[in-house]
């Protein structure tokens, strides 16, 4: 192996280690640059001393373990190529501390370096004796001092350059130390004496503020009563000249000062309650005087009459207005106006006005609203104005609005131009002396017109409403167009109010009424139209009048069925030609075919009935809200008629069978008027109700309903007292004694009674059809009761059968005399003739009365083995009751008997 291949490892071996160690010391070099220097801060001295010594603990063990690391490693050098090295104080200091060192890399590299340099060795083993000892030597020992180089320059950047910096993170430690001592020394300072001082400041501060309050209050106090002390005395300086505005003034300013202090808390002044009464006896003493001068200048002259309202009354009634008091000087002399704003000042005017105003209402401005005849009478004197009432004509008939609205105005007229139209010229004059005042009572204040407005017109306008302009809307559609004058005086009237400032600009109570007369005339036709339907309603039912089929009421003109929905024109109806060949019938229809039949209804039903018919008319003739409104209102007069009649009149129809009858007629009569009542006038109401929803076809069963329970209940009540007088017949067992007989006889006879005296209540009342079904009713329920008490016989003696035959006998004549439907008696006789087609019983009770005079022979030839004519009536079993009851028990009653099957 030559020189050159031998020393190429070792070459490579050292430089690796070197460069190792090289770039190691390199990066710990520049981590070193790039620490930031550890600047404590200055704010907080606790928390720089625990930086410091963390720091300061962090960089003694990182010294340690470097120094402990770099030791290591040299003395491996030295062990390696047996160089005596001397270790530096620091390292023998230190040399008990741990070897163990966070410096990874360096132990990393030494093993690399040991082996390097052993392999170095090994490996030239073989050929040191082919070189030069000497050279080999000579390279080794120039590696060896620039390792001693590094090595020493390594341990002097970590270990000498190193302890400046921990003696100045000790300096800057001491130096915190001792800022944060001063400072806790400062703060200390701070809390015993600057807060002493401050505490005694804050105390003093306090005590001045609340002296300085208090003085202000009593300032204050000092202040309203010299202000309320000025006051009463100028009240009482001006009172005496009459100048009831300042003066009223004064006082209200005393009073708002006194109440102020009073309402102090902390000031309970003794001289307040002199004052207190000091204010209230001016304030009564200018009332008084205010009063005073009020009555002087507004004199009433009442009658002696309780009732305000009437005529006499009216006509006794004299108000007198001055201008100035009676022995006074005109310019010096107070006015009306400044006693009314004095009363305003003090809060009195609107008592004042109260009592005045309803006066003025009671005995003037009500009576010429009511009283038509009445009108106001002006007399002008020098110093004064008087104002009574005359009549002229007469007070017959509702008060006209334009009549009424003139009347009224001259009365405010008169109002304001002598009692408030100086208000003007009463300010002027008393505003010197309301300098005086605050601002607030500088002020106009109320305007005395319209307060006076305020306080009566509510209850004017009222009146006016209720007794005048109610009466003043037409009754018919067709005069609504002459309303207008109406509306017109009504706007004039207020508008002459509002420029006297009796009323506000948006009041507008009366005209708003009379610009919505639509819906008034709507309100009071519907209202007029109830109030006569429930008169009727509530009238007497016995009062009748008889209809017949040839009487209607009088239905509007209808319009074609032809003209379909154009019902203003009406196509005229022709006759089609008739044809030779073509068929006729000969049957025709009655001309009274679904008519009404002839009874006898209530005169009031049948004023109600046209009351409807008359409504529609108006309602055809009408808007559509105003049309839909009278349609609805006839529905509801009929529904109202289900309502109260059956309650009203509920005795009378219970004990009253005559009434009953009629009322029963009024329901019909009416239902029979609602089947075609809506359709009369479908086509001539308006658009709203001309798609077939005018109709009143469903009232139709609830009024026969209605009638026919209210008959029916009649009825049960006549059927109980048949059967009742029946029950005293002794069930007809022992009629062969005489006073079962005459019991029987008397039992029979108030039945027959009963019902003649119900034909002839029902006479001419009931329809013919209903008169006969209902006395065939209840003769049938007599027949039937007296077949089942015979039926139930067990033994009928042949003396007992030709009594109850006798008793038959009279049933059986004078029965068909209950039906008497009419007056004339020719008339009755087909009614009587017909008894069996409304007595179903009644050939049952001839076949009885046959059976109780007939053989057995006889009885079983009209059986005729169950064919005959006592077979329709009979059956098997009560036709063996009868055979059995009648005769004895023989072979022939056996044999008969057998053949009743």
């Amino acid at each position: 192996m030559t020189p050159g291949r031998g020393t190429a490892p070792v070459r490579r071996a050292f430089p690796s280690s070197t460069s190792l160690t090289s770039q190691k010391r390199k990066e710990a070099t520049s981590s070193r640059a790039r620490r930031p220097m550890f600047n404590p801060p200055q704010a907080n001295t606790a928390g720089f001393c625990s930086l410091t010594a963390i720091r300061k603990s962090q960089v003694t063990v990182r010294l340690v373990k470097r120094c402990t690391s770099s030791y290591s490693i040299l003395m491996q050098w030295v062990s390696v190529l047996c160089l005596p090295v001397v270790p530096c104080a620091a390292e023998a200091a230190d040399g008990g501390l741990s070897a163990a060192s966070p410096m990874a890399e360096t132990e990393a590299a030494r093993p690399s370096l040991v082996a390097a340099v052993l392999e170095a060795v090994q490996g030239s083993s073989g050929r040191l004796e082919k070189e030069s000892l000497s050279g080999r030597i000579s390279r080794l020992s120039d590696r060896v001092e620039e390792l001693k180089g590094e090595v020493c320059r390594m341990i002097n950047e970590r270990y000498v350059e190193f302890l400046p910096s921990v003696q100045n993170a000790k300096d800057l430690e001491s130096e915190a130390e001792e800022l944060s001592s001063n400072i806790d020394q400062l703060t200390s300072m701070i809390e015993t004496e600057v807060q002493q001082d401050l505490n005694v400041a804050i105390a003093e501060f306090t005590e001045l503020k609340q002296q300085l309050e208090r003085d202000t209050l009593i300032l204050s106090v000092l202040k309203q009563l010299q202000e309320l002390d000025s006051a009463l005395k100028q009240s009482s300086a001006v009172l005496l000249e009459k100048k009831y505005v300042p003066a009223a003034c004064h006082l209200k300013k005393a009073r708002r000062c006194l109440k102020m202090m009073e309402s102090r808390r902390g000031f309970e002044l003794k001289i307040l309650r002199a004052f207190h009464i000091e204010l209230v006896t001016q304030t009564e003493n200018l009332l008084s005087v205010l009063g005073q001068e009020w009555q002087q200048l507004a004199v009433w002259k009442l009658p002696q009459s309780k009732e305000p309202g009437s005529l006499e009354s009216a006509l006794q009634t004299e108000l007198r207005l001055r201008s100035t008091l009676a022995g006074e000087d005109a310019e010096t002399s107070p006015s009306a106006t400044s006693v009314l704003r004095g009363f305003a000042v003090l809060g009195e005017l609107h008592y004042r006005f109260k009592v005045f105003g309803q006066l003025l209402l009671n005995h003037i401005l009500k009576p010429l609203i009511c009283h038509p005849s009445l009108k106001p009478l002006l007399e002008e004197c020098p110093d004064a104005v008087a104002l009574r009432l005359e009549s002229v004509g007469s007070s017959l008939g509702p008060p006209s609005p334009m009549e009424v609205f003139p009347k009224l105005q001259l009365v405010f007229d008169v109002l304001h131009k002598h009692l408030l139209g100086m208000e003007h010229q009463a300010l002027c004059s008393c505003a010197g002396p309301l300098n005086h005042c605050t601002e607030d009572e500088n002020d106009a204040g109320p305007v005395l017109a319209e307060a006076l407005g305020e306080t009566i017109w509510n209850e004017l306008s009222d009146c006016l409403t209720r007794d005048c302009l109610v009466h003043s809307i037409p009754s018919s559609s067709s005069k609504l167009g002459q309303y207008v004058e109406v509306i017109n005086a009504t706007e004039q009237f207020e508008q002459a109010l509002k420029d006297m400032q009796f009323l506000k600009e948006g009041s507008t109570d009366l005209l708003t009424y009379a610009r919505n007369v639509n819906r008034h005339f709507a309100d009071k036709k519907c209202q007029d139209v109830i109030v006569t339907a429930r008169h009727l309603m509530m009238a007497e039912i016995h009062s009748t009048v008889k209809v017949t089929p040839e009487s209607s009421v009088a239905l509007p003109n209808l319009p074609d069925p032809a003209a379909g929905d154009h019902p203003g024109t009406l196509v005229p109806s022709k006759a089609l030609p008739i044809q030779a060949g073509d068929l006729e019938t000969k049957a025709q229809l009655s001309p009274h075919t679904l008519s009404f039949p002839a009874c006898c209804i209530s005169e009031s039903v049948q004023k109600l009935v046209a009351l409807a018919y008359q409504t529609l008319e108006e309602a055809s003739a009408s808007t559509d809200q105003y049309s839909a409104q009278l349609f609805y209102l006839v529905r509801n007069i009929f529904y109202l008629f289900w309502d109260v009649v059956p309650m009203y009149h509920k005795e009378k129809l219970q004990k009253l069978p005559q009434l009953a009858a009629i009322h029963h007629n009024n329901c019909l009569y009416i239902a029979h008027h609602l089947l075609t009542l809506g359709h009369q006038f479908q086509w001539r109401l308006s658009g709203l109700l001309c798609d077939g929803t005018a109709t009143f076809v469903d009232l139709v069963p609830v009024f026969r309903r209605l009638g026919t329970e209210c008959f029916l209940a009649q009825m049960q009540v006549q059927r109980g007292e048949l059967l009742e007088r029946l029950s005293s017949a002794r069930d007809f067992s022992t009629v062969d004694d005489e006073g079962s007989y005459a019991a029987a006889n008397k039992a029979l006879r108030q039945v027959l009674h009963q019902l003649k005296r119900l034909g002839k209540i029902w006479q001419g009342i009931l329809p013919v059809n209903v008169y006969c079904r209902a006395m065939g009713t209840l003769l049938n329920t007599a027949l039937a009761e007296i077949v089942n008490r015979i039926l139930t016989l067990e033994d009928i003696s042949a003396e007992n059968a030709d009594r109850l035959y006798a008793l038959c006998q009279m049933m059986l004549e004078e029965g068909p005399q209950v039906f008497v439907p009419l007056p004339e008696e020719e008339q009755n006789r087909r009614f009587q003739e017909e008894v069996p087609l409304y007595v179903p019983k009644w050939m049952m009770f001839k076949e009885l009365m046959l059976v109780l005079q007939a053989s057995l022979q006889e009885i079983m030839d009209r059986w005729a083995d169950g064919k005959g004519p006592l077979a329709t009536e009979f059956s098997p079993s009560e036709v063996k009751n009868l055979i059995r009851a009648l005769f004895q028990n023989t072979e022939r009653r056996a044999a008969a008997l057998a053949k009743i099957k």
